[in-house]
């Protein structure tokens, strides 16, 4: 059956035309924000709508990414439903309030297009900003394509929001692969997000006099740990809430949405791990594999924090050699960061396969079908050697 839904309506954008096009359809109380490369064109074609009083956004322009998240923290504090956008350098510059904003418990949305850290300076894709923040306490969602960043936008804030949760969320795409690249999307009618969101309630408000509440106070050793656990809490059971509002993005509008995508998984031998953008090109070398009669597949994280370790392991369970591929180094000198969560999910469980790591792709470095095919052929080496003989390293170029 059809979904019961408006959406017919397909448009060429770019991902960032989609997410500001996607912030103008929540039109969220505040928008505090400092343009950056390659997120700008966000904060530009939204600045339009509140210009053009497409949107009843107060629209706070600062002076530095610092102060952005700053003014988020302050209007999520009062009750507002906030959103903002950064890349690289300015997610970097932000790290000291992102605890803040995550250890207040505030519900505030960003999108993160992915772009390498100086130095050397690179405005090119890699995942270094955001595995850089992974342990901030946000919830990060990553998304492969355009379609994807606008439905992730939604569904974010709805999660973010919920009351189990209330936990800060980012929405995480490539930078200029995503970014910039026009794709053909399906656009959600304005009362179709209006109704999927809902109004924000917030659960406190330091405007609520009658109710007055303490942010931001000092604590000691003996209470301290106590907060964190709670914040733990609320971000491991956000991967329940992650996936059921997925389940009802589907049903309501025909585009479904899990913890991760397993593609032609179901008979693999050889398996990657990838995120964002070149899922695809790898979908694209094993489907030609396949034609060959080779048994390969893909699983494509959505959800990296919080980590959804036990679905991992049991979609990897029968598998025969996993190659997991990082666009970024967590300059540990045993791979990168997606490596490690992957690694360790499968850790002592009976029939784990052998797991490889490869960093690929830093500073927008192309990342090809023919560099897929090579990671397929190190993991049918593998399993006819019977061991591994490179655990983590940089793919060739």
């Amino acid at each position: 059956m059809e979904p019961a839904t408006k959406t017919k309506k397909q448009v060429g954008l770019t991902g960032n035309s989609a997410v500001a096009y996607a912030m103008k359809q929540i039109d969220p109380d505040v928008c505090a924000a400092y343009p950056i490369t390659p997120s700008t064109q966000i904060v530009e074609d939204f600045s339009s709508y509140y210009a053009d009083g497409k949107v009843g956004t107060e629209l706070i322009t600062v002076e530095s990414e610092h102060s952005a998240m700053s003014a988020c923290i302050g209007a999520a504090a009062a009750g507002a439903r906030v959103m903002t956008t950064t890349s690289s350098q300015g997610l970097a510059l932000m790290w000291e309030m992102l605890y803040v904003a995550s250890g207040l418990r505030l519900p505030v949305v960003m999108t993160v297009v992915n772009r390498a850290l100086s130095a050397p300076i690179s405005i090119q894709c890699d995942h270094s900003d955001s595995m850089g923040a992974r342990d901030s306490g946000w919830i990060q969602i990553y998304s492969e394509t355009v379609q994807e960043a606008y439905d992730n936008l939604f569904q974010a804030l709805r999660v973010a929001e919920d009351a189990r949760v209330l936990t800060p969320a980012m929405v995480c795409m490539d930078g200029f692969i995503t970014s910039h690249a026009i794709e053909n999307i399906a656009l959600l009618d304005d009362s179709e997000v209006k109704d999927f969101i809902g109004e924000y309630r917030p659960k406190r408000s330091l405007l609520d006099v009658d109710n007055p509440i303490t942010l931001g106070a000092m604590t000691l050793q003996d209470s301290y740990m106590d907060f964190k656990h709670e914040q733990s809490k609320a971000i491991a059971g956000a991967k329940a809430v992650v996936a059921e509002v997925g389940k009802e993005f589907g049903e309501r509008f025909g585009r479904s949405y899990g913890l991760m995508e397993c593609y032609r998984l179901e008979d693999a031998e050889a398996v990657v791990i990838v995120l964002n953008s070149a899922a695809g090109t790898t979908k694209v070398a094993i489907d030609r594999l396949r034609d060959k009669g080779t048994k390969v597949g893909l699983l494509k994280p959505r959800l990296f924090r919080p980590f959804p370790h036990e679905e991992i392991a049991s979609a990897l369970a029968g598998t025969k050699a996993v190659c997991v591929l990082d666009r970024a180094d967590s300059m540990s000198g045993f791979g990168g960061p997606l490596f490690s969560e992957v690694r360790s999910a499968l850790y002592g469980r009976k029939g784990c396969p052998p797991v490889i790591g490869r960093i690929f792709g830093l500073g927008g470095r192309d990342y090809t079908v023919e560099h897929a095919f090579g990671v397929f052929g190190e993991l049918y080496d593998i399993l006819e050697k019977g061991k591994v003989e490179k655990p983590f390293g940089y793919l060739k170029p």
